[in-house]
């Protein structure tokens, strides 16, 4: 059984990783040690909330531990996330669960694969939507044929975060935030792509100014012929994270689970056959994504792996989708410091008015 070792205590571990593991310690008997979970940060000495024992240092952390049963997560910035990998396989782990995106920028990720290749590294990135119930029945309906081919797929992802944007330095732009998350479905959905124009700004707050963190749109052409779009607002007074898709015969509108207080997805189908009447169905799927993601996760560090597991794109232990969302991330920071802000698209503006209550 598989112990596990938290670095970085912050909103990601703390608030998001341990309690889900937790959670799924006991949804799967038999994989995860029933010893507490070990974290360090390497910043800050938080508080050990319950669950948690909170060690020194990641040299403190290694003689609590057997690296050869842990799995260590990291939930560092991206922009720090190197160093901290380098440390961790210097002390012996070797089976990694790393937050998204894996790294900062194209000079980081040269580093982080270095790392994982001279160290023999087994790197699971967390990503909860590549594992969503609702990204597997998108994947499906699309796979089948019946609705013809994928003309563009828009995704909103929308949040306040005046807060954190504010007063932490954890990520450099908003597309370090949501946009991840998107970017990896659309290359799941519709193969690789290039970056055709990205734009973000700034988040302000009376005096207060967080650059770069309000705002990002991108717009990806893919080698299938489908377009897609992301525009995340981390200003915005609503939440939503929300995909929809165009085909020849249908659209699709999808909603992701907007924070942890939910786990259950949306999903509305409006189907327009040329030699027969439109329907429209709804769904409603539930979807504990992120336990989902950590379980397989854990699931591959013990050698138990499903068949559905293997084969999902980018999940455990497959970093070639995390790479290109890093490569394409990294082309639309180049492009978005150059141009100015996209106009908003009237969907948007439709979207919002016409669901924001």
């Amino acid at each position: 059984m598989l112990r596990t070792l938290l670095v970085g205590l912050g909103r990601s571990g703390t608030g998001l990783h341990l309690p889900v593991l937790l959670r799924a310690r006991r949804a799967e008997p038999g994989l995860f040690a029933a010893e507490p979970v070990v974290g360090v940060d390497p910043v800050r000495a938080p508080a050990a909330p319950d669950g948690l024992t909170v060690a020194a240092d990641l040299p403190d952390a290694r003689r609590l531990l057997d690296p050869e049963r842990t799995v260590v997560h990291l939930c560092t910035p991206p922009a720090v996330r190197d160093g901290v990998l380098e440390e961790v396989a210097a002390l012996g782990f070797r089976r990694l669960v790393i937050e998204k995106p894996l790294a900062a920028d194209r000079a980081a990720l040269r580093r982080v694969r270095a790392a994982v290749d001279r160290h023999r590294l087994d790197v699971t990135v967390v990503a909860p939507w590549l594992h969503s119930t609702l990204t597997d029945r998108l994947a499906a309906l699309l796979g089948g044929g019946t609705l013809g081919a994928v003309r563009h797929i828009g995704v909103t992802q929308h949040k306040p975060r005046f807060r954190r944007s504010l007063t932490t330095a954890g990520h450099t732009s908003a597309f370090e935030v949501e946009v991840p998350h998107a970017v990896g479905v659309l290359l799941r959905l519709l193969g690789d792509a290039r970056t055709d124009e990205a734009s973000w700004s700034d988040v302000r707050l009376g005096d207060a100014v967080a650059p770069r963190l309000g705002t990002a749109r991108l717009r990806l052409a893919h080698a299938t012929g489908g377009h897609s779009e992301v525009y995340s607002d981390l200003t915005s007074p609503v939440r939503r994270r929300r995909i929809v898709i165009e085909t020849d015969r249908a659209r699709l509108t999808g909603d992701y689970p907007v924070s942890e207080d939910d786990d259950v997805a949306q999903l509305l189908v409006e189907r327009r056959p040329g030699d027969g009447p439109a329907s429209v169905t709804r769904e409603l799927l539930p979807d504990d994504a992120l336990t989902r993601c950590l379980v397989r996760a854990y699931r591959h560090a013990a050698g138990r792996t499903a068949p559905d597991d293997a084969a999902l794109p980018g999940g455990p232990g497959d970093l070639a989708l995390h790479i290109r969302t890093v490569e394409l991330l990294d082309d639309a920071r180049r492009l978005a410091a150059t141009a100015l802000p996209l106009p908003a698209r009237p969907t948007d503006r439709k979207e919002v008015a016409g669901h924001a209550g």
